[in-house]
Order: structure tokens, then sequence, then C-alpha cells
């Protein structure tokens, strides 16, 4: 039996490929966790999750003084052992943001592990529902730029193939709306715009945003409160024809499950980090499959991609680049689909050297 002899973690810092911002926060760097596991046999993985610009030290030192210490001698294939086993071990901490993004840095560190000794890649391993996903951009819809710049983006986008984007709210309710009118009317009606409004909203303020944003047929309404409110994510979605979406700040799949159970959200946008890594996350993508809810992850498309391929219930795949500074390969885009990696393992091509340089000491 092949068994895990070494497991270690490190930080790395990465900058912000462009100024992001959005109704409550801008996005400071990248802190990004990663995990390497060893095996007796010479094999090896490496998974990762992230902060965006806090906690990332606190994630390490889970990781370095308790999560790892729990494996060498295990037998990495029993990934859902695993997982349970470390779950239960961070019972007090749990369910959370820190744990979460610990797990998820073994969690996809095993998985890397299993698909290279199976020799396929991970969407395969994961499901194989489809071999490319279409993309959706954002980096042309933070909150900061000017009208005229959210349109040339949405238009740059367009020309490019891709068949949507997304756009930030968080300002007046009656600006909100010109600007998704403005890109809209540039647009077409056949090109998907969906609105992010980063939990800034009370109910009543969304149900009157959605009011004013519902005649220009936006694809979906963002994160429109706090992620704990379901009750208001369910209010907000059965006041409008909008589909609401949720996910990126939800941490456990009965959350998810909650969301489900009241009819609160119509669009699942669960992350493999926060979610505590990919065992978990194919069970959301399951769960919301058998509600009938498409899954369109949060961030991470160099991983998420493999995700969206492996079931057959995601739609869109978010296009924000984020790691070519540490990878020797570009997500493959053809005709505005990113396709399916080929390579075993998650996928990603890292370049080690650049992930040395950025090391936090």
């Amino acid at each position: 039996m092949t068994v895990i002899t070494h497991a270690e973690a490190y930080l790395v810092d990465l900058a912000v490929e462009t100024v992001r911002t959005d109704a409550l926060q801008t996005f400071v760097k990248q802190e990004t966790v990663f995990v390497e596991i060893h095996t007796d046999d010479g094999g090896a993985g490496t998974g990762y999750s992230y902060t965006i610009g806090t906690g990332g030290t606190a994630v390490l030192a889970l990781l370095t003084d308790h999560l790892l210490k729990a494996l060498p001698g295990r037998d990495p294939r029993r990934v859902e052992a695993i997982w349970r086993e470390l779950f239960r071990s961070t019972k007090a901490t749990t369910v959370g943001a820190i744990t979460s993004l610990a797990l998820a840095a073994v969690d996809t560190a095993l998985w890397d592990l299993r698909c290279r000794a199976a020799g396929e890649p991970l969407w395969v391993l994961a499901g194989g529902a489809q071999d490319r996903i279409p993309l959706y951009d954002t980096e042309g819809g933070w909150l900061h730029l000017s009208t005229d710049e959210l349109v040339a983006g949405a238009k740059d986008s367009q020309a490019k193939g891709w068949p949507g984007i997304k756009m930030k709210l968080g300002r007046s309710p009656a600006e909100d709306a010109e600007r998704l009118a403005a890109v809209r009317r540039e647009t077409g009606p056949a090109f998907d715009i969906m609105l992010d409004a980063n939990q800034s909203l009370t109910a009543a303020d969304a149900i009157r945003r959605a009011r004013l944003l519902e005649p220009y047929d936006p694809y979906w309404f963002e994160e429109p409160l706090p992620a704990e409110d379901v009750a208001g994510h369910r209010a907000v979605a059965r006041s409008t024809s909008i589909p609401v979406a949720v996910g990126e700040s939800l941490y456990a799949p009965g959350q998810f499950a909650e969301y489900l159970k009241r009819d609160a959200a119509g669009v699942v946008q669960v992350d493999v980090a926060r979610i505590g890594g990919i065992t978990p996350w194919l069970k959301v993508a399951h769960l919301a499959e058998a509600a009938n809810v498409p899954v369109c992850p949060h961030f991470l498309m160099e991983l998420h991609v493999s995700l969206c391929c492996a079931v057959p219930n995601s739609r869109y795949l978010e296009h924000i680049p984020q790691l070519r500074a540490i990878t020797t390969a570009p997500l493959t885009i053809v005709n505005g689909y990113a396709l399916a990696p080929g390579a075993p393992g998650l996928g990603i091509a890292w370049d080690r050297d650049a992930i040395d340089d950025r090391r936090v000491r």
C-alpha cells in the first residue's frame, strides 16, 4: 500500500493583475496557500487555496501546526476518509473560513496526487461530463470604472466571442440602472450580463433595485445580501424574475442545502477553496443538480475549469486570471469556451521558480 511520507505548506503572495473594486472592498493581493504531499512510491500532489489579502498566515498556521501532522502514514487514495478525519479534528473552528481554506489546500493536493497516479485529468476522474465550459468576463466590470469603460470592456469581451460579462453594483440605484442600460444598449439582447452586489444591500434595497434592473434582462443578481441572510435572499428571489446567485461566501454543503430547500438560490456559486476542497465541492454541485439548479463557481478559474467540466449542471466559468505570474501555460480559450485541461492532475502548469520567488519567508 502506498502511504504519505511527507506534507508541507507555504504561503505565496501574488499581486493583483488589475485594480479590482466592488461595493465593499478592494482586492489587495492574493495570499496563496500551497500544500505539497509526497508518498513512498515517489508520487506527489500540489494543492492550494487563497485569501484576497488577509488571513493567509492563519490558514498556514492551522496547516503546519495541526492538519499536516495527521497525514504521514495515511493511504492517499482514501480522500474522503482523510477529509472527514481532518474536518472532525478541527470541530472547534468549523464551520468557518480559515478551516475551510486549510482543508481545501490539503484536499486539492490529494486529488492532484490521485489523478496523477491514475494518469487522468481531474475533470475526467471527477465525472467527465463535458470537455469545455462557456466563459463570462469579470475583469471589465469593476465598480470604479466609468460607464464608458464598462461599455468598452463589455464590447471587447463580446468581440472575443465570450457570451457574457459581470458588472459590479454599488452606486446609487439610478446610476446602477443607467450603467446596466448603457451596456445592454451596446451589446444587444443576446449577450449575458451578470450583476454582483457583493452582499452590500438589505432585502428592501435589493427588491427595489431588482425592479429597476429587471427591464435590462440581467442573467443573475449575485449576493444582494449578507450570506447568512437566507430568508432575505428568499424574499428577493420571490420578488423578481432575475435569478439570485449565491455561494462564494458559504463554507459548508449544509448551508447550500438550506438555500436550495428554501428556493433562495437560482444559481449556485460554490468556491472550491471556501467550501473546503474538491471533495465537498462535488457534493454541492450534485446537490444543486438534484434541485435542477446550475453551478457557476466563483473565481479560481484555473481549477474550476476542470470541476465545471466534471459535472453536467455547470453553466459558466468566471474569467478572472490571477495565476499567470506563477504558471507556464494559460487557460485554453476557444470561441468563448474554456477547454478542459488534458494533463493528469489538476491541470495547472506551475512555474516552480516563480512560486519560490514569491514565497513569504
